[in-house]
């Protein structure tokens, strides 16, 4: 006679998680090179600002990898990336040293007038109610503009329009 055994469950494979395991601080320090390197604070802050760790390697007689080890032992990863604007500020400023194309100079502004004090993508868009500003306007305004188009000067330097941009500029050309 046979016993019921109950059936064996299967123990689901522990998932990795995405996060790197928590370092030891203590044990990082003892043996880390940035840590007992006597210009730590450079070093960090030249990595922060996007220095090439290559050139902060050369530089400091330090080993490139160890710069990754010590920025993911104290979390420095994140906060250089916060700083994106440091990397474009220097291509930026550089422009006219180097050879560079019109393209990356201009996507480089063009990117850097997007990021807030904190490194933060920020889309700036500003709306204008049209209704408001016809209401705004007084019955002459509104005389002038109804019998020859013609906007008050006040109108045009809030909305922002001018002669040469403004629609009507334009379509006569």
């Amino acid at each position: 006679m046979k016993k019921n055994v109950p059936a064996k469950t299967a123990v689901p494979a522990r998932h990795k998680t995405t996060e790197p395991p928590q370092v030891n601080k203590g044990r990082h320090e003892a043996q880390c090179s940035i840590c007992k390197h006597a210009q730590r604070e450079e070093i960090e802050q030249e990595f922060l600002t996007w220095k090439s760790p290559d050139k902060i390697a050369e530089t400091f007689g330090i080993c490139r990898d160890s710069i990754y080890r010590h920025a993911r032992a104290f979390d420095l990863l994140e906060p250089r990336r916060r700083n994106v604007r440091f990397a474009l500020e220097r291509i930026i400023e550089r422009a006219g040293d180097v050879e560079v194309n019109a393209n990356a100079v201009v996507s480089a502004v063009a990117t850097y007038s997007k990021l807030n004090g904190s490194g933060q993508w920020i889309d700036r868009r500003e709306t204008i109610d049209l209704n408001d500003m016809f209401v705004r306007m007084t019955e002459d305004e509104m005389r002038r503009y109804a019998s020859n188009g013609e906007l008050p000067g006040w109108f045009t330097s809030v909305v922002g329009a001018t002669e040469i941009n403004s629609q009507r500029g334009n379509n006569e050309r």
